[in-house]
């Protein structure tokens, strides 16, 4: 069993900046990949960036030079450091990650619940 829970989601106007931040805990042997999800109302689900396990990274367009994903496999954490936020920034942010399974040896895709960012001025 993994769950993987977000946090630092919130209230910010335009310009400002948020840490998002997800942990994965439960039956973990290993994390391969870690991504960030987000989706507006009415909008498809996009990926915004991903992690590898080598530390290769990639972005979407929109958010190249303003988004950086971070992990630290000791905590079995991912982050996401957002600055400039611009309005069409809001959206539920969600985690994704590809875990191997300490219980059945076998590599499982997990979701978190999301997170709500929301930049208005």
């Amino acid at each position: 069993q993994v769950q993987l829970v977000e946090s630092g989601g919130g209230l910010v106007q335009p310009g400002g900046s948020l840490r998002l931040s997800c942990a994965a805990s439960g039956s973990i042997f290993s994390i391969h990949t870690m991504a960030w999800y987000r989706q507006a109302p009415g909008k498809q689900r996009e990926l915004v960036a991903s992690i590898f396990s080598g530390g290769g990274t990639q972005y979407a367009d929109s958010v190249k030079s303003r988004f950086t994903i971070s992990r630290d496999n000791a905590k079995n954490t991912v982050f996401l450091q957002m600055i400039s936020l611009k309005p069409e920034d809001t959206a539920i942010y969600f985690c994704y990650a590809i875990v191997r399974s300490s219980s059945s040896g076998g590599w499982y895709a997990h979701w978190g619940q999301g997170t709500q960012v929301t930049v208005s001025s």
